[in-house]
Formats: C-alpha cells, sequence, structure tokens
C-alpha cells in the first residue's frame, strides 16, 4: 500500500506548527547490479571507494538535492546493508527513504521501485548507483526540466574519434557531431514512465537505459548537459579514477578563513618535464603532430615528450598526480596512444576537479627536427585538444650540448596556468 512518511502530511499546518508538503519526486536508485566488471568481490554499489561505498557516495549526492522520495533497489540479501548506507547518508531525511529488493536485470529492479512510489509522486528521476560522483546540481537540474510529456537525458559530448567498423577492417569515420554519451539520472513524468515499463515487461526487449524504454513507447526525450564526474564505475579503473578524485579533496591543503575566502580567484601553476631519447619504432609524433623522415622516439605510447609535459604540468597544477600515475605502463590501454588522447583526458581529469585551463607554455630542446616552420600547426592542434586553451611553443638546439643537443634524444619542459571555476 502506498504510504506518506510519517512527518510530511500536505501543505498546511498541524496543530499550529508548519508542514512541509509530500514532494511531488521520487529518485529509484539502483544498486542492485552484481558488478561482474568490477570484480571486487561483491555487489558494486558495496565496493569501496575510500572509506565509503559506492552507495553511499551515489546517496550523499542524491540527499544533498532538492527533497524528494528517494527508493534504493538493492541485490538479494543486501537489503540491510543499503537500509544502512541509506539512513547514514539521508541525515534528517531519513523519513523519505526506502529500500526494496531488485529482479534479476537492470529494468525489473527499476520496475520494482516504480512500485514503491508515493502516490504523490508525480515524475521520477532513475539514477545508476555506480554513477557515485554525480553532483547534486545535476540531480537538481534534471528534476527541474521535466515537464509535459517530455523526457530528460543528461549527456556529455564525445571527444573521442570515433570510426565504424567491420570486423578487423576500419569502414569509415563517423560524425562525432551527432553523437552523446548518456548519463544519470534520467527524469520522467511517473505516469508515463509507468506506461513505458509496463509496454517494455510486457514485450520482453531488454533496454540499455530508461531514456531508450521512454522513446521505444513513443515519447521524446530531451538532453540538458551532464557532467564529467557522472562517470560509471564499471572496471577496475573507474574505481581507481574515482578514488583519485576523492583523495585529491580530501588532500587539498587547509587554509585560514582569510585565505579561503580568495581561494576561489587564485590561479594555480604547475611544471612538467619529459625526456624521450630516439629509438623508436614507427614515424616521430612531437607536439601533436606526426614528422615524416624523422627518427621516432621510444616509449609506452608515442613517445610525444612535448604533450607528455604538458600533461604533467596540468595534473601537477590541480594535484592530480602524475602522468605515469594516470597514462604509464599499468595502464595498456595508453599503449600508442597519441597527444590528442592524452591531452583530452586529462582535461576531462580538470574539469571533474573543477578547474579551466588558463594558458600553456613548452619549450623543447633538441637539434631536431626543425619545428619553426610548423609551429603554428602544433600550438593549434594542442590547444584544440585543450579545449580552446592557448599554448605556446618555443624550441632550442641547447647550442649541441648535453643529452638533447647531442641528438640523443628531446627533452621538454612545460607550465601550465589553471583557474578554479
Amino acid at each position: 500500500m502506498l504510504r506518506h512518511p510519517p512527518f510530511f502530511v500536505r501543505a498546511g499546518n498541524v496543530n499550529g506548527v508548519s508542514m512541509l508538503p509530500v514532494p511531488d519526486t521520487a529518485i529509484i536508485v539502483v544498486a542492485a547490479g552484481s558488478g561482474t566488471r568490477l570484480d571486487a568481490g561483491a555487489p558494486k554499489a558495496f565496493v569501496g571507494i575510500d572509506s565509503r561505498s559506492v552507495l553511499r557516495h551515489a546517496l550523499e549526492g542524491v540527499f544533498a538535492a532538492a527533497p524528494a522520495q528517494i527508493v534504493v533497489v538493492a541485490p538479494p540479501g543486501f537489503e540491510g546493508d543499503a537500509e544502512t548506507e541509506m539512513r547514514a547518508a539521508a541525515g534528517d531525511r531519513a523519513d523519505l527513504g526506502s529500500v526494496v529488493t531488485g529482479g534479476d536485470t537492470r529494468q525489473r529492479s527499476v520496475a520494482a521501485g516504480l512500485d514503491a512510489l508515493w502516490g504523490d509522486v508525480t515524475r521520477v528521476l532513475v539514477h545508476d548507483a555506480a554513477r557515485a560522483l554525480t553532483p547534486p546540481e545535476v540531480i537538481d537540474a534534471v528534476a527541474a526540466a521535466v515537464e509535459g510529456e517530455i523526457g530528460i537525458l543528461p549527456t556529455l559530448p564525445v571527444v573521442d574519434t570515433l570510426k565504424r567498423v567491420d570486423g578487423d577492417a576500419v569502414v569509415g569515420p563517423i560524425d562525432r557531431s551527432e553523437l552523446a554519451a548518456a548519463q544519470t539520472p534520467q527524469g520522467f513524468p511517473r505516469a508515463l514512465l509507468e506506461a513505458a515499463y509496463d509496454a517494455a515487461l510486457a514485450s520482453g526487449v531488454d533496454y540499455t537505459d530508461d531514456a531508450a524504454l521512454y522513446a521505444a513507447a513513443g515519447n521524446h526525450v530531451r538532453r540538458i548537459p551532464g557532467s564529467a564526474r557522472g562517470f560509471k564505475i564499471t572496471t577496475p579503473a573507474d574505481l581507481e579514477r574515482a578514488r583519485h578524485l576523492l583523495a585529491a579533496a580530501a588532500e587539498a591543503p587547509a587554509e585560514s578563513p582569510a585565505a579561503a575566502s580568495n581561494a576561489g580567484n587564485r590561479p594555480r601553476v604547475g611544471l612538467g618535464t619529459d625526456v624521450h631519447g630516439f629509438g623508436g619504432d614507427g614515424a616521430l609524433w612531437l607536439a601533436g603532430l606526426e614528422w615524416p623522415g624523422e627518427p621516432a622516439l621510444s616509449g609506452h605510447s608515442d613517445g610525444d615528450a612535448v604533450a607528455h609535459a604538458i600533461v604533467d604540468a596540468l595534473l601537477g597544477a590541480a594535484g592530480l598526480g602524475d602522468i605515469g600515475e594516470h597514462f604509464g605502463t599499468a595502464h595498456p590501454e595508453y599503449a600508442g596512444a597519441h597527444a590528442e588522447v592524452f591531452l583530452t583526458r586529462t582535461r576531462e581529469m580538470l574539469d571533474e576537479a573543477g578547474f579551466e585551463i588558463g594558458n600553456v607554455s613548452a619549450q623543447f630542446q633538441g637539434n631536431r627536427p626543425r619545428f619553426s616552420s610548423r609551429r603554428a600547426e602544433a600550438e593549434r592542434v594542442l590547444s584544440e585538444a585543450l579545449g580552446g586553451a592557448p599554448v605556446s611553443i618555443t624550441a632550442t638546439t641547447t647550442d649541441g650540448l648535453g643529452f638533447a643537443g647531442r641528438g640523443e634524444g628531446i627533452a621538454v619542459t612545460a607550465v601550465a596556468m589553471l583557474h578554479p571555476r
């Protein structure tokens, strides 16, 4: 039977005491997945990021948003654990929350959450607990955008170069301007979402997300901006990414009240260096460009010392570690990657940490290649990878002195300035 939480009644007053209205928004937090790809020995939602679980972090974001009914969908046998995490995250909003048991598919789990909604709820947000660092502002934005019969989907632009393939063959390019990466929470008018779920469960079709299920029922979906922090924790690398973001925030130095009042306007500067020797396979890649006819630099990726030094400078300015931690040999997915991949991913990390790039300057030391004729091209390519931030590159032969001057390789120093948002 549907019920209201004990301390919520309809707007008005009881015995002369003003009371809050029952919320008309509900958030279903789906936490019933097994987490097979994470391979952490427990359902994904109950794996620790730091001292708190994935679910706890997700619920802290949900309860920090505007008041709503919160329904946590837990794996069978973990209902008590979910209840504990929910109450710890809720604080004085605990009566807004409840826990239900999930089904054997995501759709059946969401359907179980829909069955637990209060009668006053008119709009529903469905949120994956695995997107544990989603900011409350995104949750509020999705809820506010649900209007009429339109569903709401938070998205991010696709930044990687995409290809259409057939087996091992690359068939052709895909225009990424027509694509977007979907996130959660996704928001919908309750009645239409429930009807769409009834139709999907009856048909036996399993949809990849709620927006797809909603659209398949003939409804329309509109997108709004998501957040880079709303990434999904699916693999061990994703979990490490979340841990690093939380650790960087926790390790930020304490400041006096006077200093903290000015912290938002204070720029941060980072220094990066990189050295690679000649002797790699293939062509030389430097400053984001291929240099035909020049000897290649050796390295885990393409050996682009200019791009690598810039990455180090940016990460250092943000207090996010160094290039080896995020892109080194422990990350085979970056083997052979070029500057665009490194710089784009670094820019995403900075965005997640609340920084925007002011400018970058780098100097490479080496007697080859001759750089001046391609300086403007290199600066443009690097700037585009960094979202348009100004990049300047200088070069010196060191008058033939040292490692670089003797033609053994290239050394690069980079400086980057960041501005907190």
